[in-house]
């Protein structure tokens, strides 16, 4: 068992997840957006036990706080190894568009697909679903999706950035409507959802 804890962090108002196994304490950070004092806080009050940072893709709006968090706890930092290219380049990860510098981290952890992680006693899959980005993932556990920019409630991740792809977009979209069962699906930004309501109501899984 875990829980989650949602943030919403930085300037466009990323999601971002605060995961602990039960039984072990231990915890992971997706898609740290940036600095947040209410995140450390609640870190602190979980245990402080940081073991995984786990990002689903490299735009700046979600890995600005890796390095902070690297620094003072630590951490595994997982990203799929396609990715690894986007997170790097500037112009690829569009801090350059926008007149932002990203603190430099190391990715401990290329990640391929289907590679699980362990936190604790609670195991996490790691899906690769390009199209927001060439390298895009989700991380799924019995009962959750973790979706980044792939999944979001009726909607998809815009496909208009470097590296993006409408094509595989639609693949990696249809990957996710054929899992079988429901799962609670926790976007990267806005409202959560789950894959069967997804199946219903997304344009993009009809």
């Amino acid at each position: 068992m875990m829980n989650i804890t949602c943030f919403v962090i930085g300037m466009i108002g990323t999601n971002v997840y605060l995961i602990q196994d039960e039984a072990t304490g231990k915890l992971a950070v997706i898609d740290p957006a940036d600095h947040s004092d209410e995140l450390l806080e609640q870190i602190e009050e979980h245990g402080g036990d940081v073991a995984y940072i786990l990002l689903t893709h490299g735009h700046y709006d979600h890995i600005m706080g890796v390095a902070e968090l690297c620094e003072k706890y630590h951490p595994t930092v997982c990203a799929s190894r396609i990715e690894l290219p986007v997170i790097e380049e500037p112009s690829y990860n569009l801090s350059k568009p926008h007149g932002i510098t990203v603190a430099p981290f190391q990715v401990d952890r290329a990640l391929e697909d289907g590679d699980t992680i362990l936190l604790g006693e609670t195991e996490l899959r790691f899906m690769l679903t390009p199209g927001h980005t060439m390298g895009s993932g989700c991380y799924l556990t019995d009962e959750c999706i973790f979706s980044g920019d792939t999944l979001f409630c009726t909607s998809v991740g815009r496909t208009d950035f470097p590296t993006s792809s409408m094509q595989d977009m639609m693949q990696s979209v249809e990957r996710l409507k054929n899992l079988e069962g429901d799962y609670r699906v926790y976007p990267g930004h806005d409202m959560f959802t789950s894959l069967e309501r997804e199946r219903k109501h997304n344009p993009f899984m009809r």
